[in-house]
Parts: C-alpha cells; structure tokens; sequence
C-alpha cells in the first residue's frame, strides 16, 4: 500500500546490506528517504533535511544511537524509532530513556516496521513539533509548563525525556482521577501501539525517582492495583 501523503525519512544506519534493502523497501511503501551513516553525519543530516521520522539504528560510528537521540531530544519532538540488534530490556529502556518513540530489534519483516512508523506518525500528528500548548500545572511544589515544555520541584529543574514529560503532563492534568493501562498508554503512545506492554511502567519508574521524595513509597503517583495510576492531590488542597 503506497502512502497518499510523503513523508520523509532520514534513516542513521551503517550497515549496507540493511540500509539498501531499508531504502529499497520504504521507497516502495512512498516515503521519502535521506540516509546518515554514522551519528555524527545523522545529526549534519537532521538539521538540513528536518526529516518527519527518524530511524535510528543504537551502535554507530563516530557517535552512538543513544547520543544522537539524546541531542535530538533537546531541540526537536521528530518521531524517532531506535533500531536495535539486541532484543534485551536494558537497550530497550535506555532508548526510550532518552526519548525514543518506539523501537524495533533486527532482524524485522518491513511490514512490522512500517506499521510502527505509521502508528508513531498518527500519534504525533504526522509532523514534527506538534504540541499542544496549556497553562502550567502546579500541584504541591511540582510545578509543569508545556508550553516552555519545564518542570520544576521545589523551584529546582528536573530534566524530562519527552515521553515521561508527556506521561507526568497527562497525569497532573488528570491529579485525583484514576487513568487506566489502556488510557496511558492510549494517550502517550497511540492507540495502535504495538510495543511491550511493560513501557508503562518503566516511565512510571522512571518519573517516580524524579519526583518523589522516596520513589519506593510514592506519594504523587500512586498505583492502583488492577486499573492503572493517579496523581495524588494533597488533602490541604
């Protein structure tokens, strides 16, 4: 099925074989693609061709997969797919840490592959930056503002990846009520979101370790067993 609307790809891979048969495929399906072949290139890439969907491959010459990621993620929302030989949880977390969108582990049928690039594009509004601007939420010292895309506890900075910003602002906006699995992960990361399951809950930890006082007593986001999580308004509020 050949896209009615092209998007543009910069893929950052530096395995041939795989880039060729990549290029070859997702041409096919109409996208428009750019290709990087180490980090360092990818990000030159990146700034020149602002791409609608990055595919970024973790182990790279010159600068790795989680840095270019990393130095995306303070400028620019673009969708980013890691792609990884490893199947275990650690690149997993470490990739979405740092504010990958989702990831696929090599090797992948295009098909999979393509359907994660569409489901990502849905839910980002198919093209990069797209935010919704609100007012800042202060609830008990934790203080978020979309629009400056900030958050602060006690007046100090606490830095974000954009999926955990995007997580806590769902949350705070929602402080008293319960959001379900299905809703979270609904909201943040689509409703054709084919990824594990287990995402959730590690932005939940890792959000608890950034805002909570003691992150294995949470007090702000607490769990509510067999339906989901709440952010908690204190009782003086």
């Amino acid at each position: 099925m050949v896209m009615t609307d092209t998007i543009s790809v910069l893929v950052i891979e530096d395995e041939e074989s795989f880039v060729e048969a990549l290029v070859v495929g997702l041409k096919r399906e109409g996208f428009l693609v750019t290709v990087a072949r180490d980090g360092v290139e990818g990000l030159e890439l990146f700034e020149r061709s602002r791409p609608d969907l990055i595919l970024l491959d973790l182990w790279l010459p010159k600068k790795s997969g989680i840095d270019v990621c990393r130095e995306i993620r303070t400028r620019s929302k673009v969708p980013i797919i890691m792609v990884t030989a490893k199947s275990s949880e650690i690149d997993t977390v470490v990739g979405l840490e740092v504010g990958a969108d989702d990831y696929v582990t090599k090797p992948f049928r295009l098909r999979e592959l393509v359907a994660r690039m569409r489901a990502v594009m849905r839910r980002t509004g198919a093209s990069e930056g797209t935010v919704e601007v609100g007012e800042t939420i202060d609830i008990d010292g934790l203080s978020l503002d979309p629009e400056r895309h900030e958050v602060h506890l006690g007046g100090e900075l606490v830095s974000l990846p954009l999926k955990e910003f995007e997580l806590l602002e769902l949350l705070m906006s929602n402080a008293g009520r319960v959001l379900t699995r299905e809703t979270l992960i609904d909201r943040i990361w689509g409703p054709n979101y084919v990824g594990d399951t287990k995402t959730l809950d590690v932005h939940i930890k890792r959000l608890r370790a950034k805002v909570e006082a003691d992150p294995s007593r949470p007090a702000r986001i607490t769990t509510v067993r067999g339906l989901g999580y709440k952010f908690e308004i204190p009782r003086s509020a």
